[in-house]
């Protein structure tokens, strides 16, 4: 069985797009229930030197409209980064599902085998599309998504490992 570029991406990226979202939900539920502002859970970070959950979840959702459009051949696109509440933050993650449910298998067809140059800070970095995806995006990807987590689950917010492993319909 041959593993396609399309089903080693979109999907996994949908399926933990929506747990992210999942977690934003138990987030404002536990801070409405503890009064606690949820900006404050927005801005909290595992290490001084770590990315806040805010930018996090922006991260996550980069990650995933950056190889699903890249991979499929079109314009990644820019989204802005000015999220400041939860509901913006789903808004955004709502957003990335879109775009991804646009995104069709054939599109990526030959990707695997795509040169792509991206600037990653002050560096050039050279690709084949697998070696882009399995080895770059993905995993950023669930960095990002497990960070989050961390942080939520850190402050006190009741999740578990089914909420990170969400199934999705």
């Amino acid at each position: 069985m041959t593993l396609s570029m399309y089903q080693a991406s979109v999907p996994a990226f949908q399926k933990h797009l929506h747990a992210l979202d999942g977690l934003l939900d138990k987030a404002a539920s536990y801070a409405a229930a503890k009064k606690i502002d949820a900006g404050v859970l927005l801005a909290s970070r595992l290490y001084p030197d770590m990315y806040e959950l805010t930018r996090q979840v922006q991260a996550a959702t980069d990650f995933a409209k950056a190889a699903s459009t890249r991979l499929s051949g079109a314009t990644v696109p820019s989204f802005a980064d000015t999220e400041t509440t939860i509901p913006e933050l789903k808004a955004r993650i709502a957003k990335t599902l879109a775009l991804l449910d646009a995104i069709k298998p054939e599109q990526m067809t030959g990707s695997e085998d795509s040169v792509f140059t991206l600037k990653v800070g002050p560096n050039d970095m050279t690709f084949k599309g697998s070696d882009y995806l399995l080895h770059f995006a993905l995993p950023n990807f669930y960095f990002h998504c497990a960070t989050a987590y961390a942080i939520l689950r850190h402050n006190g917010v009741e999740i578990g490992k089914r909420d990170f492993m969400r199934r999705i319909a």
